[in-house]
């Protein structure tokens, strides 16, 4: 049975992790055909997306990069270079590839004020790891929770608009899209706890 919850203190103790496959920026059209060809080979894929911080009041900058992982190889597709073109609309809109993410009702809202569009395939995984006794919603929390590993949140903030992205905001990117992808594996190879159980851990934290 996994924590329900962490610490922060307990997070930074634990080794460091970040995806070692292949990344590749997508950042001119001409790439983004074959960027989707290759993903739609994989029945499963982690997403995520990067936005540039606002510290203005009330302004809101557009998603400037979805990423897309397999397990060795991460696609980040620079929309504030390429817009949202067709091939990913259509990859993000299939049902038949599971897009596996966290928080992807906001993900996807905002990528809506991008390009209106209808999603399909996602499996969210603030939804998931509830059944099996973890109630972190946050990315880091549940993979060290699953795996005793930290993943760092050092580029979070950066400047997602920068002319070219730098070697650590592409590792920090994949990274989490394919944390994504291994926290959904791992979890289904366990098995779920009764929902009665779920909602008596869910209780007895509501009352710490």
């Amino acid at each position: 049975m996994y924590l329900a919850k962490i610490t922060k203190e307990e997070i930074n103790a634990m080794p460091v992790v970040a995806f070692e496959g292949k990344i590749t920026v997508v950042d001119d059209l001409g790439q983004v055909e074959g960027a989707v060809e290759e993903l739609r080979r994989h029945a499963v894929l982690g997403i995520d997306t990067e936005t540039k911080p606002s510290f203005t009041k009330g302004k809101v900058n557009q998603v400037a990069l979805v990423q897309v992982a397999t397990d060795d190889h991460c696609f980040l597709f620079r929309l504030n270079k390429i817009g949202f073109p067709a091939p990913l609309e259509s990859l993000l809109a299939d049902r038949r590839v599971k897009k596996v993410g966290l928080a992807l009702h906001d993900d996807m809202a905002g990528l809506r004020k991008v390009h209106k569009f209808k999603a399909a395939g996602l499996v969210d995984l603030q939804d998931m790891v509830k059944r099996y006794g973890i109630l972190e919603l946050g990315l880091q929390k549940m993979y060290a929770i699953i795996f005793s590993q930290k993943i760092s949140k050092s580029q979070q903030l950066s400047n997602w608009e920068n002319a070219a992205l730098t070697e650590a905001q592409q590792r920090y990117a994949a990274t989490d899209a394919w944390a994504c992808l291994k926290i959904y594996y791992k979890l289904l190879q366990e098995t779920p706890l009764p929902a009665a159980e779920v909602e008596r851990l869910v209780q007895v934290h509501m009352q710490a």
